[in-house]
């Protein structure tokens, strides 16, 4: 299977500037490509992992991948796919986000292969080098402005008449063309990949390296990461899920991608892991056998926090995520556990209240709201079905207190009455 055949099977083939051409091509031997990244934050999210694995795709296959970090399109702002204008960073914010993005490059790309290193660039180091009137003379004169109109991500910010779109933003797909001729001038960079959303931008590319080098360069693009019902993938009630631990911990990470509708996973699994297309043959066979099994969802959560964060990291979520099913608390960090509880109804308790002798169990156990009464409480805990930090409560200490002993990292008493039903005293914010 060759790699257009691959991409295709994945569901990462949406349209191509000349196929035949490009296979052709790809079949002669290795060829260099690129792929964008504007450092508008500092960190990759998941919607990134798509055109990162297409170029990880691409060097396993024996091609040659160049990042390209923006550190002078990131001044500017890319309009595709926006309804409004973006906010401009300054150089020292792009500066900074660059940095902290190549470190998470180097998991998914291989910078030190003998055969073919992957590259990363910045397109600061020679956008920096050109005066405005020279952009203007020697490559503005080469798009017109006919072209420019016509591209969906132009169009459709010009049609709507409450923002609009800016010179500087209009610019944009002129400054990205030009990427794609330097790199062909400099690394005989011949393909250009990224969503569908770029297609305008990458065309221009395409168009102003044939008419300044007379050379042949090819674009393709993948559709975007997208749920069953057409919204965008990545995102959760509380916002970006990022690939940066300290802005998405891998607990959270691990959830996201557990908690797959069925109706995506399939597809997740083919665009954003590695599995072969047997091992995932036999995953939607068993997902569909066995849909309350997640067979899918697990491998999926699996692969993903291994690549993204470790097989450490993995562990730690995966025990994390016991801890809600009735598992010892154990060696779980306190950020670990921070996670886990969030989801959790939690309730304010004065530290006081747990000196000396603390305070009585029922009385806490109506407090969190496991039981409706101090005597239903303690019929709760006689009859064996009320737990302390998932440890069981004897059925005859109904008169148990809980003291500060029985703060985890000092702060937190985890409740639970029955299986499921979970309750956090935190006496930190009291």
């Amino acid at each position: 299977m060759t790699i257009l055949q691959e991409l295709e099977w994945r569901g990462l083939y949406a349209d191509c500037t000349d196929r035949e051409a490009l296979a052709k091509r790809l079949a002669d031997g290795p060829t260099t490509l690129y792929c964008g990244f504007d450092p508008t934050a500092d960190s990759l999210h998941v919607g990134n992992l798509v055109p990162l694995f297409a170029l990880r795709r691409f060097q396993l296959a024996g091609h040659h991948p160049i990042v390209l970090a923006g550190g002078a399109t990131g001044m500017v702002g890319d309009p595709s796919g926006k309804s409004d204008e973006r906010n401009l960073q300054t150089p020292e914010q792009v500066e900074y986000n660059i940095a902290a993005i190549k470190t998470q490059l180097t998991k998914f790309l291989d910078f030190s292969s003998a055969a073919n290193p992957a590259r990363l660039v910045n397109n600061q180091d020679w956008m920096g080098l050109i005066s405005f009137l020279e952009f203007l003379r020697d490559t503005g004169k080469h798009i017109t402005v006919n072209t420019m109109v016509a591209k969906d991500s132009v169009r459709s910010r010009m049609e709507d008449r409450s923002s609009g779109i800016s010179f500087t933003e209009f610019s944009y797909m002129l400054l990205q063309g030009y990427d794609f001729y330097h790199l062909r001038k400099t690394f005989n960079c011949e393909l250009q990949v990224g969503a569908t959303d770029q297609w305008g931008n990458i065309t221009v590319g395409t168009e102003l390296t044939r008419k300044k080098m007379s050379a042949t360069v090819w674009g393709l693009v993948f559709p975007l990461l997208t749920k069953a019902d057409g919204s965008k993938y990545g995102k959760t009630a509380t916002g970006t899920v990022w690939l940066d631990p300290k802005r998405t911990s891998p607990y959270r990470f691990y959830q996201f991608f557990i908690n797959a509708d069925d109706a995506d996973v399939i597809k997740l699994l083919k665009t954003l892991t590695f599995l072969s297309r047997e091992e995932i043959a036999v995953l939607e066979a068993e997902s569909t056998a066995n849909p309350g099994g997640r067979a899918a969802q697990k491998a999926l959560a699996r692969e993903l926090t291994t690549l993204v964060h470790s097989t450490d990291a993995l562990a730690a979520a995966l025990a994390a995520s016991e801890i809600l099913f009735g598992a010892e608390i154990g060696a779980t960090s306190e950020e670990t556990f921070r996670d886990v509880v969030g989801e959790i109804p939690t309730n304010a308790i004065a530290r006081a209240r747990l000196d000396g002798a603390g305070s009585g169990l029922p009385e806490l156990l109506v407090e969190a709201g496991l039981s409706p009464s101090k005597g239903q409480a303690r019929k709760d805990i006689e009859g064996g079905g009320v737990y302390v930090n998932n440890v069981k409560v004897a059925p005859a200490d109904a008169a148990r207190t809980l003291t500060t002993s029985d703060l985890l990292f000092g702060k937190y008493v985890l409740l639970r009455k029955g299986k499921r039903t979970y309750a956090v005293l935190d006496a930190a914010i009291a």
